[in-house]
Order: C-alpha cells, then sequence, then structure tokens
C-alpha cells in the first residue's frame, strides 16, 4: 500500500501513509482537522478498526488486519470533516505554583520575563491535542503561538511528578518522576492520571485546560499508577506458584491492552504473541490468559498444591525436582530420596504440590512463556494483566518469594495435545521483512540501501521498549525536527546520531523522530526472540512497494528477489 493524496484538500484528510501492515497515518491541516477526524473515528469507527491516535497534523489508525488497514486509505479520504461537529471537551482547572527552573529562561527566550510568561501561559484555553510519552502525559496546544520555546538542550534525568512545563508550542503536566527535556515553569498537584477514577486522565484529548496561579499548593496523596503490586497476597494464594528465582527478568503479560492508545497508553503485552497463545492452548486455557514471560531462562518456580503448566517459546531444558520430603501417591511416609526429570516444551505436564520447575538458558531464541492451568491471577488493569515496563502500569515485575495464584481462565475441560515449536532464532543473522514508512522520504537512496544492505546487531540496552541496534549510521535528507506522530510496535525510529531503534510492545505511543520502516506484524513474534548479541538483516517485504527514494539498482534487485 502507497502513500495515496486527495485533491481536495479543505477540511478532508491531506494524505494516507502505510504504517506497517496493520495501521495508516492520516494526515491533516492541523489541529482542528485532528480534533474532528479523531471525534468521527470513535464515533463511528471504520471496519477493522482496533485504536486512533491523534497527534500534532495526523491521526493513526490501528487495525486489525492488514486486509482492514488496506480498505481504510480510501475510506479516509473519502471523510467530509466540514460536516463534522464535534462535542466541546470539558474544561479542567489546574492550580499552579509559577516557581519553575527554567521559568526566567522561558522569559528570556520570549522576551516577555517571568511575569509575562505566567499572564501568557494563565491567560488562554489549552486543548488537549494529543496523549503520549506517559500515561495522563497530554500535549496541550494554547490559543497563541506566544510561549513557544525549544525544549532544552540538555534533557534532566528526572522531572518531578506534576511539573508544568513547555516545548515547542505546547504545553505539558508530567504526571509521574520520569526523564524529560521540557522547559518547566511550574508545579501543581493535580493528579493527571488516576486508575480509581472512571476516566483515569484528568485531561483527554478533546479537554480543555485553564492553568490558575496560586501561591501555593495543597497536597493530596498521589494514587497509584496501575496495579505495581505483587499479583496475589500470599494469605489468599492456596493455589498456584511460589517464586523461587525469577532469572535475569520475569513478568505477567497477557495479549495486551489496545485501545487506550489517546490516554498515553500501549497496548503492552507479551511479545512474542503465537508462544503465549501455544502455550495457553496446551493447557487449556483461553488464549488471553495471563502467562509468564522470562527472558534468558533462570526462572524457578514450586507448585502450591497440584498444577498443570506448559512452556512454549525459547527451547530450554526444563527440569522438575521432587524434593525428598514430598511424598508421591505411593509413598505415604515422603521418605523417597529427591527425584529429578525432564519434561518436553510445548507439552502439558503436571507439576505436584511442593515440586520445582526451573527454566533453563535457552538453546535458541530469547524469551519464554510459562502456562498455568487457568492462568496467572493478577489485577486487571484496563482489561489486561500485562505489565507495561515503560509507563509502570500492570503488575510489578516477578521477585523471589512471591506467589501466583491459579485463575479461572479455561477454555476447555482437557488439556491440549503437544505441539510443534517454530524455528526460533540463534545469535546469527535474522532476516526481518519491512514496509517502507511513513517516514522514509527524511532519506536519500543512500541511506535506504544502507539499512537493507548491512547486519545490524541487538546492543545490550534493548529492552521490551525497543530494540537498540547498532550499524553504519543512517544519514537523513533534511534539517528540522518532525511534529510528533502516532507510532506502532515494529516501527523503525532513527535517532539524530543514526543508529535504529526497533520498536517493541512497551513503546512510547507517539514520537518525534522519522520512522522509515516498519516490520510486518507477522514476524514480530520472531523480532522478539533475537537474543543480545544477534543479528539482523531488514529486507524491504515483497507485495508493498518500494521506497519512493531508493535507487533503481535497488528496484531491480527486489523484483529479481521476488521473481526468484
Amino acid at each position: 500500500m502507497e502513500t495515496v493524496s486527495n485533491p481536495a484538500t479543505a477540511a478532508r484528510v491531506l494524505a494516507v501513509r502505510p504504517v506497517g501492515t496493520t495501521a495508516v497515518l492520516a494526515e491533516l491541516s492541523g489541529l482542528h482537522d485532528v480534533l474532528a477526524l479523531q471525534a468521527l473515528l470513535l464515533e463511528q469507527p471504520l471496519p477493522g478498526q482496533v485504536d486512533v491516535l491523534a497527534a500534532a497534523e495526523t491521526v493513526m489508525v490501528k487495525a486489525d488486519s492488514p486486509a482492514s488497514a488496506r480498505q481504510m486509505a480510501a475510506r479516509l479520504l473519502e471523510m467530509d470533516l466540514t460536516v463534522q461537529s464535534h462535542a466541546e471537551g470539558k474544561l479542567v482547572t489546574i492550580e499552579t505554583v509559577y516557581d519553575g527552573e527554567d521559568l526566567a529562561e522561558v522569559g528570556r527566550l520570549t522576551g516577555l520575563g517571568a511575569e509575562g510568561v505566567v499572564a501568557a501561559h494563565t491567560g488562554q484555553l489549552w486543548t488537549v491535542a494529543f496523549g503520549g510519552f506517559a500515561p495522563g502525559f497530554g500535549y496541550m496546544v494554547g490559543e497563541n503561538q506566544a510561549l513557544e520555546v525549544p525544549r532544552r538542550s540538555s534533557p534532566r534525568t528526572a522531572v518531578p511528578a506534576g511539573s508544568v512545563a513547555l516545548a515547542g508550542n505546547y504545553s505539558a503536566v508530567y504526571p509521574r518522576k520520569s526523564p524529560g527535556g521540557w522547559q518547566l515553569i511550574g508545579r501543581t498537584a493535580a493528579h493527571m492520571w488516576d486508575l480509581s477514577r472512571e476516566q483515569p486522565a484528568l485531561a483527554a484529548p478533546g479537554d480543555r485546560v485553564q492553568f490558575r496561579a496560586v501561591r501555593e499548593l495543597v497536597e493530596v496523596a498521589a494514587p497509584a499508577l496501575g496495579s505495581q503490586i505483587p499479583a496475589a497476597h500470599a494469605a489468599e494464594v492456596r493455589s498456584g506458584l511460589r517464586i523461587l528465582s525469577p532469572g535475569l527478568q520475569s513478568l505477567i503479560q497477557d495479549l495486551g491492552r489496545p485501545g487506550h492508545a489517546g490516554l498515553g497508553v500501549s497496548s503492552a503485552g507479551a511479545l512474542d504473541r503465537s508462544s503465549v497463545r501455544r502455550a495457553n492452548r496446551i493447557v487449556g486455557n483461553q488464549p488471553s490468559a495471563a502467562v509468564v514471560e522470562t527472558v534468558a531462562g533462570g526462572l524457578r518456580v514450586q507448585a502450591v498444591g497440584d498444577q498443570v503448566l506448559a512452556v512454549a517459546g525459547a527451547p530450554s531444558a526444563l527440569t522438575v525436582v521432587t524434593p525428598s520430603d514430598v511424598p508421591d501417591s505411593g509413598d505415604a511416609d515422603g521418605d523417597l530420596p529427591e527425584r529429578v526429570r525432564e519434561v518436553p516444551m510445548a507439552t502439558a505436564f503436571a507439576l505436584l504440590d511442593g515440586e520445582i520447575l526451573t527454566v533453563g538458558a535457552p538453546e535458541r531464541g530469547f524469551r519464554g512463556y510459562l502456562a498455568i492451568r487457568g492462568g496467572v491471577e493478577a489485577e486487571a488493569v484496563l482489561g489486561s494483566r500485562s505489565t507495561d515496563t515503560m509507563s509502570g502500569i500492570g503488575p510489578a515485575p516477578l521477585a523471589a518469594g512471591q506467589l501466583l495464584g491459579a485463575g479461572v481462565a479455561t477454555s476447555s475441560n482437557v488439556v491440549g495435545n503437544p505441539e510443534l515449536q517454530p524455528d526460533f532464532p540463534e545469535t546469527g543473522v535474522t532476516v526481518l521483512d519491512i514496509v517502507p514508512g511513513p517516514r522514509d522520504d527524511w532519506f536519500d537512496a543512500a541511506a535506504l540501501e544502507s539499512l537493507c544492505t548491512q547486519d545490524w546487531e541487538v546492543t545490550p540496552r534493548s529492552n521490551r521498549v525497543g530494540m537498540r541496534l547498532a550499524g553504519e549510521p543512517l544519514r537523513r535528507n533534511r534539517d528540522g525536527e518532525l511534529a510528533s506522530e502516532g507510532t506502532m510496535a515494529g516501527a523503525l525510529q532513527i535517532p539524530p546520531e543514526g543508529q535504529p531503534v526497533l520498536f517493541l510492545a512497551d513503546h512510547p505511543i507517539t514520537g518525534g523522530y522519522p520512522v522509515i520502516g516498519v516490520v510486518v506484524d507477522h514476524q514480530l513474534d520472531l523480532a522478539a526472540q533475537i537474543p543480545i548479541g544477534g543479528s539482523i538483516r531488514f529486507r524491504w517485504a515483497p507485495g508493498y512497494g518500494l521506497p519512493a527514494n531508493a535507487s533503481p539498482d535497488l528496484h531491480a534487485d527486489t523484483e529479481d528477489e521476488v521473481s526468484n
């Protein structure tokens, strides 16, 4: 699917660009049209629409399949936004003490002085254009450009929660302590994100915000961002698993929480979705039941009550130890010596009360998925039990001594048959297909060729947010900054230094660096299994066209590859 433009530019979508295989990016003339399109899509969803994310000058629409995404381009171009009257959002008043560290600098940059900055900030209504960066972080646009300032040249490593800030022509309030490069002009006690509210975001996209200057703040206890609490309290668990060792990192994951991008919340969820479905299917669970995602082996769990388990994902040695003080069915005295047995991958097996399972280091691949019959019991946040490592939503990472309860998320009275697993990558080169864009036009033919003719190493700085790759840097063909726009898992974002970042499930909702291409959706599971130190070779996905800036030789090579 190629970029499609609309000859009629008045109150319509200007162009539609593909974002991988399962999303499209609609370009518009300004914030008014962005909000109009967002309101129309939320009121009258397109067939197959999963999520809508408005940004500065674009609206990204995620689809449930490549077929749905292909049909969205024409439908978006046909929409008449002139007749779309969207309801005005609610008015939110935010009391602010204007004593920020950058207030004087903003006064100098704008020529208004500190008092003038306060007057300009409180003297206009701000509209939340879109969410991003963190849950409850709303990019607010004012009624004029009087306070347009650049980001700090050196971002702070920690910005306090409640900081009121400016960057570009936006204002925002940091909902939690986090790194940030915005100019700080004040602080508020308002809780921008609270899951105990029906609408967690204090100011959601479309809402209007009035800042009011005060001399002091009334502090209120901050709410929890998400269920960053143990998955179950020890006294409540009578059947489940005790974590003896979480290994390098073990998290509770399911298939994620799509549909909340407008609040700044990513889908998160398991990185290898097919392995989650396989493990749940084998133990007779619903596909979306929560499992344990573990990295690089080392997970050790002990059964509390008799359990049925299955492990799918990266092939690993699975060892079960029956301690000497745990009797079997024929030995009531429990005086047998310790017994050890191996169990196979992708097969249901019993872990009896007191027995211990150890997941070894992967022979290939990187991530394993442990399913317990009934699913892992944990508090659902926005409809999902998955841990989002970037936003802090969901259960905390597993810790030694923690007890996980077994839930009731079964779909069958019987367990499934053993299943074959796919091939998993080793530390060699893994080929991933990518769809060009949406911003491949920010790069010349040499950069596009370099992207697909070298091997990129997966560095140790990689995590569930994204895989940081190392290779020959890619250079842009234009200067300046890209207005923040929606992004998705699989996107290859190119920061100024030219080293790609391949976004994974916990990626930021919006980004300001150009995305040169997006990994096809069905290969994201494969990408999740590439280990640290492994290498990736990118290839333009057959059937999705080539970048407009690609050299004729690249076109010829790809045609030969497809024909062969």
